[in-house]
């Protein structure tokens, strides 16, 4: 068992340690290791006591119960993992996977809609994910009813990835449970949650940010305003990827989502030809090495006047890290150690687009 993924777990699955503070200290200390020996001191730095870190034999166990169920890891930094979704900011510093991980190197499109939508949407859905398996792509969703469902069924015999908000052993919704299973035999399951855990609400939008991150571009088919295939849409729009929506009639509710990201600026397509047309430039641009596997490399600068500065210049209201490091005066390496401070102690939360705000007291 490998003692750095070891390392990384305990990290990852400790309470207050999110995506981007993962990478920060990675990036800070150079190891899970030395960040797991520097928590508690940076932690208290910020005003704290350290946050409870997941033991050795906690981690240990969850790796011992992965490889019972034929899964693996994809880890952040090291080869198998998508480098389409290392992009992001907050890309999950481990995956766990179960199934045929070539399909990860294969053009990835995102297919999401209503769970409540029509048969016509489902069986549109379900011909768009075949048409598309047609012409080597491989359609990834989340596992849901409706859209989802249709979607997968469509593109199981080409290739499809379902991201579930759960463990990669938990089937949600349970009527899922044999699409699932079939998906972790012939396509792949993404999971980002720990072996046994059962899908929250706070869950999804996590899953849908995994969806909008692995794919070159999202089709939304059938959407309620205010629905989660929006989120995936927003997220996808904010990673930089193509944001694409199938119209639909005025008059049907579940066709208002899709028609007011058509008017928003989404691309609009009604077959396979105009998806594969509109993700062909962001196709290119993902096929393009990148180093975005890790936060860039920082030192602390040994500047403790750093945290009182910042946190003068954060309050209850998003602000970019950018112009904190501008209008701080201070070296940006010691701007990120008082943000890691701050973040550690549970005083700081981080929101899309690299922005940070205080949390109140």
């Amino acid at each position: 068992m490998s003692h750095d993924l070891v390392d990384r777990l305990r990290l990852v699955r400790s309470p207050g340690i999110g995506p981007v503070t993962y990478r920060q200290l990675i990036a800070r200390f150079g190891s899970a290791a030395a960040a797991l020996e520097a928590v508690p001191d940076l932690a208290a730095r910020g005003g704290v006591k350290a946050p409870r870190l997941v033991s050795r034999s906690d981690a240990e166990r969850e790796i011992a119960r992965v490889e019972t169920l034929g899964a693996r890891y994809l880890v952040l930094g090291q080869g198998l993992y998508p480098r389409a979704l290392a992009e992001l900011d907050d890309a999950p510093p481990v995956l766990t996977v179960k199934g045929n991980l070539s399909l990860l190197d294969r053009p990835l499109i995102a297919i999401v809609g209503a769970r409540n939508a029509s048969a016509a949407a489902c069986r549109f859905a379900r011909q768009l994910a075949y048409d598309l398996g047609q012409q080597d792509a491989v359609v990834v969703s989340g596992l849901a009813r409706g859209i989802d469902s249709a979607a997968h069924d469509g593109s199981l015999g080409t290739g499809t990835i379902g991201v579930i908000a759960g463990g990669v052993d938990v089937f949600y919704p349970p009527e899922n449970q044999s699409r699932q299973e079939a998906i972790s035999e012939r396509g792949l399951v993404v999971a980002e949650m720990p072996p046994g855990t059962e899908p929250r609400a706070r869950h999804f939008p996590y899953r849908n940010r995994i969806i909008a991150g692995l794919s070159a571009g999202t089709v939304v088919v059938e959407a309620a305003p205010r629905s989660g295939s929006l989120i995936t849409a927003r997220l996808a729009a904010e990673a930089g990827r193509e944001v694409m929506a199938v119209p639909g009639s005025p008059l049907d509710p579940r066709a208002q989502g899709c028609n007011q990201l058509i008017r928003q600026g989404a691309t609009l397509v009604q077959n396979a030809a105009d998806v594969l047309e509109a993700v062909r430039p962001m196709q290119s641009s993902l096929a393009s090495p990148r180093n975005a596997y890790e936060a860039e490399p920082y030192q602390s600068d040994g500047d403790d006047s750093a945290l009182g500065i910042v946190e003068e210049l954060i309050g209850p209201s998003p602000v970019p890290v950018d112009e904190v490091i501008r209008l701080s005066g201070v070296p940006s390496g010691a701007v990120q150690m008082a943000l890691l401070e701050l973040d550690l102690a549970g005083r700081l939360d981080r929101h899309a687009g690299g922005k940070v705000s205080l949390r109140a007291a």
